[in-house]
């Protein structure tokens, strides 16, 4: 099977990419540096001709809420119409659990993301997932000052990015699925504790602080557990600890 994995390069891309040409898939990735604009459009036609399945695991580092919505929407009904003109059968979307209350951020991006893509003609199947173990590692580089990290304090379940690149490929691939699918990790855990989890492992920062974020206009519907999964998800190892046994082993 033809498939185009938009986002290539990216955290979730990568892994989709690796775990679809270790099943014999042929694959397009589009990434930002391939010469095509999946905002704009620019080179996309010619991309897409021939494929039969668009895996869609874009990301942006832009978090201003106007902004963010607009990049995932437009980005969804770009590639919906090329999509739809190339003959593509279906597209497979990552997005995040418990998105729907939220109204700020890359939350409402992603909802812009999910809402796009259903605009279109062509099926569409979203893959929900937690935060993921390596949110721990962008914490601490987001929010290291001197030798403290400043964390939020919110509970989620924490699930592995090969897991999810896992189950969006399988999600792709299968010719039948659920139009919405959730995926988290096994345990329930603090955010701000598995990130100084991490910071012990590594040594690096000495101290980590859990913090009231109370100017983040998402941070009640993160500590209420918004970003926790529903009842019918898939629920997949490894473990928090497993990672980080297998990622920075004890010395």
């Amino acid at each position: 099977m033809r498939i185009a994995v938009v986002g290539a390069s990216g955290r979730i891309g990568r892994e989709v990419v690796d775990v679809l040409k270790n099943k014999g898939h042929d694959i397009v990735a589009i990434t930002r540096t391939s010469g095509v604009d999946v905002y704009t459009g620019a080179g996309l036609a010619d991309t897409l001709a021939g494929v039969d399945v668009v895996v869609d695991a874009v990301s942006t580092t832009t978090t201003d809420t106007a902004a963010v919505t607009d990049y995932f929407g437009t980005v969804a009904r770009t590639v919906q119409r090329e999509a739809a003109a190339a003959g593509v059968r279906r597209i497979a979307v990552i997005s995040i659990i418990g998105i729907d209350p939220f109204t700020a951020g890359h939350y409402a991006g992603k909802l812009a993301h999910e809402a796009g893509y259903r605009e279109g003609p062509v099926p569409v199947r979203v893959l929900r997932a937690a935060q993921f173990h390596e949110f721990t590692e962008m914490m601490l580089e987001w929010t290291t000052r001197d030798d403290t990290a400043y964390v939020p304090a919110f509970p989620t379940q924490l699930v592995a990015a090969r897991t999810t690149a896992e189950e969006l490929a399988a999600l792709a691939l299968a010719d039948s699925a659920a139009d919405m699918v959730e995926i988290a990790g096994p345990e329930k855990l603090d955010l701000a504790a598995a990130v100084a989890k991490l910071a012990a492992r590594r040594g690096d920062p000495s101290r980590v602080e859990a913090i009231t974020a109370s100017t983040d206009p998402n941070f009640e519907l993160q500590v209420a557990g918004a970003l926790l999964p529903g009842p019918d998800a898939i629920l997949a190892g490894p473990t928090f600890d497993e990672w980080l046994d297998r990622k920075y082993p004890a010395r």
